[in-house]
């Protein structure tokens, strides 16, 4: 008999935001893009996060045409480079984003990074912009420190909505993510298997040994229990289905506090052009 897979109506939301969705950083190949964004869907992903820089916007809006779920249910998001965020350029290249992608508008639009050509007034004026256009339902920004992320906040018309970093079990980001809950921002964790780390962390394999799963599920479910969104990425059915299984992982109190305790820090995305640096 076929497993039976957590449904789209069982993933827990922050807002309107899925808590668990599809990461496509560097899944450049085009029909291996296109046909993980369509075995997503059709598994019970509702997120589906891109980027322009990824090169593959046109085949993850490929996939989406392809599924059998309506564009609707899609809360689809991407980012503008940091070449590109000078005002008429960010109009620019989201235009040209929206029409890779082959959709009207996008549920969530981010600063990619606060670098090169980021200046905070007139980056953040022209996201407003396009709010006001009706071509992005909501601003995001990414890879934001505290102070970055709280200059956004004041400069914003539109609410920011959340801040994507790096964040996992080996990177746990708490000092950010209190910042961020502080002002009603969302944290989406990109690399949240820490680009395979976590997969050799001895509490979380013991962790997962008991529940019978893979290290990867739990560091999906402790990320959950932080009320933090991940995005994982995945291109074959099987890791594609094995994220999905987090959902039906619950962690009790006292693992959660094992990994916690966790005593390792693991940075895995550090450009020189990085706010932190």
């Amino acid at each position: 008999m076929a497993e039976t897979l957590p449904a789209p109506e069982d993933v827990p939301h922050a807002e309107t935001m899925p808590l668990l969705g599809l990461g496509t950083w560097e899944n450049t190949d085009p029909e291996q893009c296109a046909a993980s964004v369509r075995t997503a869907l059709e598994t019970g992903y509702r997120h589906v996060d891109t980027a322009r820089v990824y090169g593959n916007e046109a085949a993850v809006g490929e996939g989406i045409a392809a599924a059998d779920v309506d564009r609707e249910e899609v809360f689809l998001a991407t980012k503008v480079w940091i070449d590109n965020l000078a005002y008429e350029d960010v109009i620019r290249t989201t235009e040209a984003s929206l029409d890779r992608l082959g959709v009207d508008a996008v549920e969530l639009l981010y600063v990619h990074w606060p670098a090169r050509e980021y200046d905070s007034r007139e980056t953040l004026a022209a996201f407003d912009e396009l709010v006001d256009r009706g071509l992005v339902e909501r601003v995001g920004v990414s890879n934001f420190e505290p102070a970055q992320l709280e200059q956004a906040v004041d400069l914003l018309d539109t609410p920011a909505f959340a801040n994507q970093v790096e964040c996992h079990p080996l990177l746990p980001q708490r000092d950010l993510r209190e910042v961020c809950a502080a002002h009603d921002v969302e944290v989406v964790a990109y690399s949240p298997l820490a680009r395979g780390a976590v997969l050799d962390d001895p509490v979380l394999t013991d962790v997962a040994e008991t529940h019978g799963v893979s290290a990867a599920q739990v560091s999906l479910a402790w990320l959950r229990e932080k009320g933090v969104t991940a995005i994982p990425k995945a291109t074959g059915r099987a890791h594609i289905a094995d994220n999905w299984r987090s959902l039906d992982l619950e962690l009790d109190a006292e693992e959660v506090e094992r990994i916690d305790a966790i005593d390792r820090r693991d940075r895995r995305v550090d450009p020189g052009f990085a706010p932190w640096n």
